[in-house]
């Protein structure tokens, strides 16, 4: 799988893709992520990506002619490729959205700044996500959460069967877990998980699964 992520500020994500999982699909060459800068597009010295809005209103608007261009700088027409916008105004990101895209080949995300976007990018993309009703300053941290989500599913990338009885598979959240010491300031864990009754721990486990809200 190849992501590429177009942003203001490449070198943020540089710390989550440089550090464990992100690290080690790397370096297993599964995945490659790419982080192209949105300033190299911008038409004028001063690389000058937005504009203030038309008919008023506070802060800057990043410009379609740019966004377009940056777009179409990355695709690489082979494969499955999909475009992401993220936006507050986008369908809210799940678990089932993230085994969606981890069958693509290549996924590009627009992380977005300032005010927004001129609305016209809209046709340029084949999905807004958001990660949640609250307003961040910028689409960098949602566009981290979708690298971060969907690269741990890929094949290889976590041991087989590792993500199989994870919160929200199934619609299902995980159990309680529980490691040493067996008791902590009076709270002991479960005697059934330390019975070696691997039936009866399955249906306990199976039992304190709850659906999701």
């Amino acid at each position: 799988m190849k992501i590429t992520i177009l942003t203001l500020f490449p070198e943020v994500f540089q710390p989550i893709l440089t550090t464990s999982i992100l690290k080690r699909a790397q370096e297993k060459e599964l995945l490659t992520i790419n982080c192209v800068n949105i300033r190299d597009f911008a038409t004028d010295n001063r690389k000058t990506v937005d504009d203030k809005p038309y008919g008023g209103g506070i802060g800057m608007v990043l410009r379609v002619d740019i966004l377009h261009k940056a777009i179409e700088s990355v695709r690489t027409g082979k494969g499955k490729e999909w475009v992401i916008l993220t936006d507050p105004k986008g369908k809210t990101f799940t678990q089932p959205k993230a085994q969606t895209l981890k069958e693509y080949d290549h996924i590009i995300i627009i992380a977005g700044h300032y005010e927004g976007f001129d609305a016209r990018i809209e046709e340029y993309v084949d999905e807004k996500i958001s990660i949640g009703n609250f307003i961040l300053t910028g689409g960098e941290i949602p566009a981290m959460v979708i690298v971060d989500s969907v690269v741990r599913l890929i094949p290889g990338v976590l041991p087989a069967g590792a993500t199989e009885s994870e919160s929200f598979e199934q619609d299902l959240l995980e159990y309680p877990q529980y490691t040493r010491p067996e008791e902590f300031k009076g709270k002991k864990v479960p005697e059934i998980l330390l019975s070696g009754d691997h039936k009866k721990i399955e249906e306990w486990k199976k039992s304190k699964q709850k659906k999701v809200r």
